[in-house]
């Protein structure tokens, strides 16, 4: 059996996320870690990092140090900020063991700077001008094997996350469990992890998702078209055109259209030169809608779904059947080429239009 990593304390999370960052300052620069005194009755620093430019020019940055730093803790950290102790212009710097992406993207959106002890960091000051950017790893190698990591990889997160965004509601678990056809266990392990991440608000038992375009961005970290799904290649010889008229002819079989021209019907961005579709039968759609395989050349990608939950909620336009938007975009979030650009354009429209397609 694997030992279980030794926790580190926040005074080692300082040491080593600041000696990593003093290894990156571009030549002539230098810092100096110090420990602050008490300063009356206002909060004192965990430390304080003096930064000196090659000018002479230096700043005294707060340091705030956490071993473990979730989403939710962000709009405390950002909140308090200000009760930091520094000299004027400078910025305070966030340090835990290990930041998650997620919570390095809220530090960087509250405008903090922020380090950890693998080597991630971001640190912006004003005063001297300062601006450094490292990539440390990518998962927490502290992380003992009691405590899994969360992901919202599988089924039923998939599930209660699409009813999360397409749902405009307050939830009790029961409910939330009922309409994403999860597990009662699942939907509470799924809640807990985006509560954490600071993605869901729960107070008196119920369930809000404010912020749906942050639940969608963490959901395409975990899922995508192509790693999830079972997909083929094809080519569509009488081009897209003629394979989206034979879709309205065949409202027998199972599928949804989703990716460019799922999203062109709402927030069109360029003409559409490939098509993708789940499939309940790859091969049945293949045949009626006279698709010939092909690995190179190919305009049809044909999926057969890991999850039932692509299904859901799809649409009827046009005669044909579209995967509801929320699928649409993660697919595109996740996709080749320009789809991360179609994807914000999409995501732009559904903020837009919140009332249009959310129930």
């Amino acid at each position: 059996m694997a030992a279980t990593p030794t926790p580190m304390p926040e005074a080692e999370v300082v040491r080593e996320a600041t000696r990593r960052l003093l290894e990156v300052l571009p030549p002539s620069w230098s810092g100096e870690l110090v420990a602050p005194p008490a300063v009356g009755p206002l909060r004192r620093n965990d430390a304080e990092l003096t930064v000196r430019a090659p000018s002479g020019a230096a700043a005294i940055v707060p340091i705030e140090a956490k071993r473990i730093i979730e989403g939710r803790d962000v709009a405390t950290i950002a909140e308090g900020a200000g009760s930091h102790i520094g000299s004027s212009g400078s910025n305070l710097i966030v340090m835990a063991r290990y930041l998650p992406a997620t919570v390095r993207d809220r530090l960087t959106d509250a405008g903090l700077s922020w380090a950890d002890a693998t080597g991630n960091m971001r640190v912006s000051l004003t005063w001297p001008g300062l601006f450094v950017f490292s990539r440390g790893a990518d998962s927490d190698p502290w992380r003992g094997p009691g405590r899994p990591k969360g992901t919202l990889k599988g089924a039923p997160a998939a599930k209660v996350v699409r009813a999360l965004i397409d749902f405009d509601r307050e939830w009790s678990m029961r409910d939330l469990a009922e309409v994403s056809r999860a597990s009662t266990g699942a939907t509470y392990r799924v809640v807990e992890f985006l509560e954490e991440e600071g993605l869901v608000e729960r107070a008196n038992s119920r369930v809000v998702a404010r912020d749906w375009q942050s639940i969608l961005r963490r959901w395409s970290a975990d899922y995508s078209f192509t790693r999830t799904n079972q997909t083929s290649k094809w080519i569509a010889p009488r081009g897209i055109d003629d394979v989206l008229a034979r879709a309205r002819e065949t409202s027998d079989l199972r599928y949804a259209i989703t990716s460019t021209v799922a999203a062109s019907r709402r927030a069109p961005y360029a003409p559409p030169r490939s098509l993708m579709v789940y499939a309940e039968s790859s091969d049945e759609i293949a045949d009626a809608w006279d698709l010939r395989p092909a690995e190179s050349g190919t305009n049809v990608v044909l999926a057969q779904p890991t999850y039932e939950v692509v299904f859901e909620r799809a649409d009827a336009w046009d005669g044909m059947t579209m995967a509801a938007l929320s699928q649409v975009a993660v697919d595109l979030l996740t996709g080749p080429g320009r789809s991360p650009s179609e994807a914000e354009e999409l995501i732009n429209w559904m903020s837009r239009n919140e009332p249009v397609w959310r129930r």
